[in-house]
C-alpha cells in the first residue's frame, strides 16, 4: 500500500473576491474526472479544496486556478480517516457548499492474485474514507439546511466484477448508498446525485494494472464529457446519472440479465491478456 504524505499549498488570484464565493471540495482532483469536476467548479463561481494521494495535485492546483477563484490543494491518503481530517481541516471554518466525493482506486487481476493490501487500499479510499467524508461534511449541510453532494459510484456497481472483483463490489455499496443516502436527507435542504460513468480516458486502467486488458485498450469516454454530466446533474439536484449512451445501455442490461451471464461478460472485458486480442 503507497504512503502519502501529507503536503497542502493554497493558490490564490489577486483579483477576486473570496468571500462572495461558495466553496466546493473535490477528491481525486489531481486528474481524470476529479480534475474536470474541480475545473467546471472554478468556472461556476466555487472556490476549491482539492485532495488526492498524487504529487499532481499541485500541478492541478495551480492549473485550476487560472479557470478562477482560490485553490487549497491538499496530498493525503484518503484511504485513511487521519488522511479526511486533514482534509476538512484545510477546510477550516468555511461551508462547504458543494462535496463532490471522487476519490477512488481500482485493482484488476483475479482476486486470490491480489496482494491484501492493495485490496484494503481499494476498500478503504472507495468505501471507508468515502463514508467517512460524507458522513463529516453531510452533518454540517444538513445541520445548515444548505448543500449538494456528488458520490462517484459506476455502472461498475451493477454487474459482478470478475478480475476486478473488489473494485466492483466497493462500487456496488457506493452506488446503493448514494441512493439511500439521498432518501435519508430529502427535505434537509442536503440533494445527493450519483454519478455513475463506464470505462473513461484515464489513469485508472494503469494504476489497477490493467493495461493488458480488453476493456484497458478499448476506447473510453472523455473525463471533461463525464464530468459535465456529472456537474449539471449535481447543480439540477437529479438523483443520479449514466453518462454515455452505450454505458446506459450496458446498466439497462445489467438489470435483467442473470448475474452469472454479466460475470461471463466481466471476463472476457477484463480478464489479464484479453487486450492482445482486442
Amino acid at each position: 500500500m503507497n504512503t502519502t504524505n501529507n503536503i497542502e499549498a493554497t493558490v490564490a488570484p489577486k483579483d477576486r473576491n473570496r468571500a462572495a464565493r461558495p466553496l466546493a471540495v473535490v477528491t481525486g482532483a489531481s486528474s481524470g474526472i476529479g480534475f474536470e469536476l474541480a475545473k467546471r467548479c472554478a468556472a461556476e463561481g466555487f472556490d476549491l479544496v482539492i485532495a488526492a494521494d498524487d504529487p499532481r495535485i499541485e500541478e492541478a492546483a495551480r492549473s485550476l486556478a487560472l479557470v478562477g477563484g482560490t485553490v487549497h490543494a491538499v496530498q493525503v491518503d484518503l484511504a485513511t480517516c487521519e488522511g479526511v481530517d486533514r482534509l476538512l481541516a484545510a477546510v477550516k471554518d468555511r461551508p462547504v457548499d458543494a462535496l463532490l466525493a471522487n476519490a477512488g482506486h481500482g485493482l484488476g487481476r483475479a482476486f486470490l492474485d491480489q496482494e491484501w493490501d492493495e485490496i484494503r487500499h481499494v476498500i478503504d479510499t472507495n468505501v471507508t474514507g468515502t463514508v467517512y467524508l460524507l458522513h463529516q461534511v453531510g452533518r454540517e449541510m444538513a445541520g445548515r439546511g444548505h448543500g449538494r453532494i456528488l458520490i462517484t459510484g459506476s455502472i461498475a456497481g451493477f454487474m459482478p466484477g470478475t478480475y476486478q472483483a473488489v473494485y466492483n463490489g466497493t462500487k456496488a455499496f457506493i452506488d446503493m448508498f448514494a441512493y439511500a443516502l439521498r432518501a435519508e436527507v430529502q427535505g434537509r435542504g442536503v440533494t445527493v446525485t450519483c454519478l455513475m460513468p463506464g470505462p473513461t480516458e484515464t489513469d485508472f486502467f494503469e494504476r489497477a494494472d490493467m493495461l493488458d486488458t480488453k476493456v484497458g485498450r478499448a476506447e473510453k469516454d472523455d473525463p471533461a464529457d463525464v464530468a459535465e454530466n456529472g456537474f449539471k446533474a449535481m447543480m439540477a439536484g437529479e438523483s443520479g446519472v449514466v453518462s454515455g449512451w452505450q454505458n446506459k445501455l450496458q446498466a439497462a442490461l445489467a438489470k435483467i440479465l442473470p448475474e452469472t451471464v454479466m460475470a461471463g461478460q466481466h471476463a472476457r472485458q477484463a480478464a489479464p491478456g484479453t487486450g492482445d486480442k482486442a
